[in-house]
C-alpha cells in the first residue's frame, strides 16, 4: 500500500484559524500584531518567501510590513535599525531575510532581534530555552516538523525517532522537541557510519540536509512516518531530501515536498508572533505595573 500524504496546507489552515482568534481578541485589547520584514540586498531571492508571510500574516489576522535595505547599508545601520524597533511597542516581530550580503554575519545579525520579538525562533536564547522544554516561542520549521507528527494517530512516547541532519536550527531542535515529547531519538549526521541502520529501526525518519533523494525507500521501516524537510530544486522541481517515488511505497506517512512542512511552517511563524505579542503585553502591563506614580 502507498503512504498517506500528509496534508501541510491543511494543517496550515488550522493553525491559521486558531492564530486568527487570537489576534482579533489581542487586537481588541489595543495590541495588533505586527511583524516587520527586513532584506538586505537581493530582494528578488526572498521575493517568493516575503510574498509568502505576507499572504499567511494577513489570512490570520497579523499585520505585515516589508522593509527593504540596499547591499551597501552597513552592519553598523542595521545594527540601529533593529535596535529602533526592538524599543518599539508596535512592532511584535522581527523577520531576517536569506540571503544576506557577505558582509552582514548571519548569527550576529540574528543576535540582535530582541528574544521577546525573535519569531523566527532563531536568537540563541530561544533555541536554548527548547532544552528546558520552553517552547514559547521556537524555531518554526523545527516546531513545524514536530507539529505535523503530532497530527498522526501515533503514540510519541517511547517511539523511536531518526533525525537525519543536526543543523542548530532543524536537527538539533527537532530531538530536543522529540525528547521533551518522550520520544527515543537519534540523531545522523555526516560522519554517521550508517544513516541506513538507523532509519530502518525508527517508526519515524525526520530528514534535513540539503541532498535530494538522500533517504530511499530501502532505508525505511514499513509503515513509518517520514517527515521531509528538505527543499531542493532538481531539473526545475522543488524536490525534498527523501526519494518521494521510493519512499511512499514503504512509508506509512510522508509529506510531500512542496505543500508538506513549508506551509506549516509559515503558520507557526504566525502563531510565534502571537505568542510574541501576548508576552510583550504581559511584560508592559507588569513594568507599569512595578512603576510608582
Amino acid at each position: 500500500m502507498s503512504a498517506t500524504i500528509i496534508d501541510g496546507k491543511a494543517i496550515a489552515a488550522n493553525i491559521r484559524e486558531d492564530v486568527a482568534q487570537q489576534a482579533a481578541k489581542l487586537a481588541e485589547k489595543g495590541w495588533q500584531p505586527k511583524l516587520v520584514s527586513l532584506s538586505v540586498g537581493d530582494v528578488a531571492a526572498a521575493e517568493l518567501y516575503v510574498r509568502n508571510q505576507q499572504r499567511t500574516a494577513e489570512s490570520a489576522g497579523v499585520e505585515f510590513e516589508a522593509r527593504n535595505y540596499p547591499a551597501e547599508t552597513s552592519l553598523e545601520q542595521l545594527t540601529g535599525i533593529i535596535q529602533g524597533l526592538n524599543a518599539d511597542p508596535r512592532v511584535n516581530g522581527i523577520i531576517i531575510q536569506r540571503p544576506l550580503p557577505d558582509h552582514i554575519p548571519v548569527k550576529t545579525f540574528q543576535k540582535l532581534v530582541h528574544p521577546l520579538k525573535d519569531v523566527e525562533g532563531m536568537h540563541p536564547a530561544s533555541i536554548g530555552n527548547i532544552v528546558y522544554n520552553d517552547l514559547a516561542l521556537g524555531p518554526c520549521t523545527a516546531v513545524a516538523a514536530v507539529e505535523i507528527l503530532k497530527t498522526l494517530p501515533i503514540d510519541i512516547e517511547g517511539l523511536n525517532v531518526t533525525v537525519i541532519g543536526h543543523s542548530e536550527i532543524v536537527g538539533k531542535p527537532i530531538a530536543f522537541l522529540l525528547m521533551g515529547l518522550g520520544a527515543t531519538v537519534t540523531v545522523c549526521h555526516h560522519m554517521t557510519r550508517s544513516v541506513a541502520m538507523h532509519s530502518r529501526a525508527a517508526d519515524a525518519v525526520f530528514v534535513a540536509v540539503g541532498k535530494p533523494g538522500l533517504v530511499t525507500g530501502e532505508m525505511l521501516k514499513p509503515g513509518c512516518a517520514v517527515i521531509d524537510i528538505g527543499i531542493n530544486r532538481v531539473d526545475g522541481k522543488t524536490v525534498g531530501d527523501a526519494d518521494y517515488d521510493s519512499c511512499k511505497d514503504v512509508a506509512g506517512w510522508i509529506t510531500p515536498v512542496p505543500g508538506g512542512v513549508g506551509p506549516v511552517t509559515v503558520a507557526m511563524l504566525m502563531s510565534n508572533a502571537v505568542h510574541a505579542t501576548e508576552m510583550q503585553m504581559n511584560h508592559y502591563r507588569d513594568a507599569f505595573a512595578r512603576t510608582d506614580f
